[in-house]
C-alpha cells in the first residue's frame, strides 16, 4: 500500500529522542499491531497492516509501515519483473488515520503483550530498519510483504518463541483458495481472471498456519491466537475506526459470461455455409489465434524473464500456445502440416475441459467457453484443410 513517507527530519527528530533520555522508562512505549480493512481498489482488496509506537513520555505516536513504494518512471517494469522494491516508511498516527477514515475503511488495534525490554529492542529495531540502508526490500506478495515482515520482526524481537495456534479450517485452503475469499465479494472477476491467467499452480499448494498469515486478517486472527513466554501476545484488542457498511458487489458482466456468450455465437457460426460468415470467421481465426499465441508468450515470459516465483508451471500454457502467434500469421495458406496442428490443438482442448478437476492448476471457470472457441475453430479448421 503507498503511503507518502515522511521527512527525514521526522526520523531525524526520533533517533534524537532516543539518544537524549538515557534515562527514559521504557515501559512507556506501547506497541500493537493495526489491521486495516480491504478498500475498493485492487491494490487494497486484502487489507493492510502496520504497527503502531505510542511513547507516553515523549507524547509521540508513530506507525511503522512497510507497505511504502515509489511510483517512479520505471514502476511498471519493475512490477512486472518482480523486481519493485518496498520500504519501511514512518508517518504520524494522526495522518494515518485521517487517509483511512477518508477511504471509509476500518482499522484494528492489537496491542502486544511485550515487556519492557521487548517493546524497546523492537522499537529500536523498526528505527534500525527505516534507515536510508536498511529499509528497501524485494516485494514478494505471498512470502514477503508488508504483513508478513510484521509477523516476522515482533516474532524476531520477543524473548521467547511465538507460538501461533492453528487459524485454519479443517478444509485447509490454497493460497488462490484465500485470494478469492476476497475478490468475488469485492466483485474483482475479472482481477481474480488476470489473477488465474498469470498465476502458476504453486498458488494451489495449500497453506500452512503461518503462510496464511500474509493476508492481515490473518495475521490479526493469529496474533490473536499466539502464546510467548507463557502469555497470550496481544493483552487487548480494539476497533479504533469502524469502516463503513460494504455490501458484496454484483455483476453480470464476468469473463465467463462474456466469453460463453461469444462461444454460442462462435460456435453456431461455424457450421453456417454462407461465404461472408466464412469470410468474417477467417479474420476473427487471425485476431483469435494471434491473441491466444501473445498471451502465451507473455506467460512463457512471466515464468522465465522474471522474479515472480508463483508465475511458474503455469497449466494455461496448454492452450494458451505461444506457437499460435506465428501460426495466426499463415492461417490463409493451404499448409498440410496445418491441418494435423489443429487436431493437437482440438485434442488438447478437449482434454483439459474433460479433466478440467483433475488438473493441478485451479484454472478460471472463465476459460471453458474459451477452450470450447479453441475446440470448434479448431474443429473448422480441421475440416477446411482436409483436402490440402
Amino acid at each position: 500500500m503507498k503511503r507518502v513517507p515522511v521527512l527525514l527530519l521526522l526520523c531525524f527528530f526520533i533517533q534524537l529522542q532516543l539518544r537524549t533520555d538515557a534515562q527514559t522508562d521504557s515501559c512507556s512505549l506501547r506497541i500493537s499491531l493495526l489491521t486495516c480493512s480491504p478498500g475498493e481498489e485492487l491494490y487494497s482488496t486484502f487489507g493492510h497492516s502496520a504497527l503502531r509506537v505510542t511513547d507516553s513520555v515523549h507524547a509521540t505516536d508513530y506507525i511503522f509501515n512497510y507497505g511504502t513504494f515509489e511510483f517512479n518512471d520505471d514502476f511498471y517494469v519493475k512490477f512486472v519483473r518482480g523486481k519493485l522494491n518496498y520500504f519501511e516508511s514512518i508517518e504520524f498516527f494522526n495522518d494515518f488515520m485521517a487517509a483511512y477514515q477518508w477511504e471509509k475503511r476500518g482499522i484494528t488495534e492489537q496491542v502486544l503483550n511485550l515487556n519492557c525490554e521487548e517493546k524497546q529492542q523492537l522499537f529500536a529495531a523498526l528505527m534500525v530498519n527505516a534507515r536510508e540502508e536498511n529499509k528497501y526490500y524485494k516485494y514478494d506478495f505471498l512470502f514477503d510483504n508488508c504483513t508478513t515482515r510484521l509477523r516476522d520482526i515482533v516474532s524476531k524481537y520477543t524473548s521467547n518463541r511465538v507460538l501461533f495456534k492453528n487459524i485454519l479450517p479443517e478444509n485447509i485452503p490454497t493460497f488462490r483458495n484465500l485470494l478469492y475469499s476476497y475478490l468475488d465479494p469485492a466483485g474483482q472477476h475479472w482481477s481474480k481472471f488476470g489473477i488465474d491467467l498469470l498465476l502458476g499452480s504453486k498458488l494451489d499448494k495449500k497453506v500452512t498456519n503461518e503462510q496464511a498469515m500474509f493476508l492481515p486478517d490473518y495475521l490479526l486472527m493469529g496474533f490473536d491466537n499466539a502464546f510467548t513466554s507463557g502469555k497470550p501476545l496481544v493483552s487487548s484488542k480494539q476497533v479504533i475506526l469502524a469502516a463503513a457498511p460494504q455490501q458484496p458487489v454484483t455483476t453480470w458482466f464476468r469473463p465467463e459470461l462474456l466469453f460463453s456468450v461469444l462461444f454460442v455465437l462462435i460456435a453456431g457460426l461455424s457450421v453456417s455455409k454462407y461465404k461472408r460468415v466464412a469470410r468474417a470467421l477467417q479474420i476473427f481465426d487471425i485476431a483469435f489465434f494471434l491473441l491466444l499465441g501473445l498471451l502465451g508468450v507473455l506467460l512463457l515470459f512471466m515464468w522465465f524473464g522474471t522474479d515472480h516465483i508463483v508465475c511458474s508451471n503455469n497449466y494455461n500454457l496448454l492452450w494458451a500456445l505461444p506457437t499460435h502467434l506465428p501460426v495466426a500469421f499463415i492461417l490463409h495458406k493451404q499448409k498440410k502440416w496445418l491441418r494435423q496442428y489443429f487436431i493437437l490443438t482440438l485434442v488438447i482442448a478437449l482434454l483439459l475441459a474433460v479433466c478440467w478437476k483433475f488438473l493441478p492448476q485451479q484454472l478460471n471457470i472463465g476459460v471453458l467457453p474459451i477452450l470450447g472457441i479453441i475446440a470448434a475453430r479448431s474443429a473448422r479448421r480441421i475440416a477446411m484443410l482436409k483436402d490440402a
